[in-house]
């Protein structure tokens, strides 16, 4: 890759190892258990990988390719953007917009810093007992029950909870420093379930489709929506308290 030029995906020169779709899915998992070989081909239906192809058909990903579905991935993971915004954070990258040097490992360190958030626990696989949580968050047990309580956190049936449940922790946690109480924190609940029943109307029949990636090109909706619905959600606030202190 010449500078300036991201995680642009060029043909591979002469003698430089490529790798095949099942090659790049032994890597990926590592990191990304739930990747699969109808997710790539998705990611490339979608413009965010361009593989070469073999005189025989068969895709030959090279280090960039795989650098680049890394990128997509801790974005969809750690930050749940939706694919359009990923690619455009990519194009700027391709184009040498975003400041990003050259070097395929290097690249990587530096989408990671720029996409993951400051506490990413997401790396630390997707099981967290209670007191790893308590740990991380420095709630109490009794904050931590209460939460359970007011319907706000789930454990799982075998104990853990998600990685998710770290980040709302410390949000139900910072809210209750500003004098909220933890059962005024239901309102956000019963609204998110019911944002979640209307977008599970409009991806569950497409999810249920037959074809190739149905179901990736769900969760990309899903993806999409769920966006949307934060920004729609943070302009009503804003314009619901404004001249609330004049």
């Amino acid at each position: 890759m010449t500078p300036g030029s991201g995680f642009r995906s060029e043909q591979a020169p002469s003698g430089e190892h490529s790798m095949s779709i099942g090659a790049v899915l032994a890597l990926l998992r590592e990191d990304f258990p739930e990747v699969s070989i109808s997710k790539i081909r998705f990611l490339e239906s979608e413009g965010l990988i361009t593989p070469e192809r073999a005189p025989s058909g068969y895709r030959r990903f090279s280090q960039a390719d795989c650098d680049r579905l890394r990128f997509v991935l801790t974005a969809q993971r750690d930050r749940y953007l939706p694919l359009k915004v990923i690619k455009e954070q990519l194009d700027a990258m391709d184009t040498g917009v975003g400041g990003v040097g050259h070097g395929g490992t290097r690249l990587l360190s530096s989408a990671r810093s720029a996409v993951a958030p400051a506490t990413d626990f997401g790396a630390r696989g997707g099981r967290v007992s209670r007191e790893e949580l308590i740990d991380r968050t420095g709630a109490d047990a009794a904050f931590i029950t209460e939460l359970q309580r007011n319907g706000l956190l789930a454990v799982g049936p075998a104990g853990y909870y998600d990685e998710d449940a770290v980040r709302l922790v410390e949000a139900a946690a910072a809210l209750v420093s500003y004098g909220i109480e933890t059962r005024h924190l239901r309102a956000f609940k019963l609204s998110a379930d019911r944002e979640a029943g209307l977008v599970a109307q409009i991806a569950s029949p497409i999810a249920k489709g037959r074809g190739t990636g149905a179901r990736d090109r769900a969760e990309e909706l899903v993806r999409e929506i769920a966006a949307l619905s934060v920004t729609l959600h943070t302009q009503l606030v804003k314009a619901a308290l404004r001249g609330a202190l004049d």
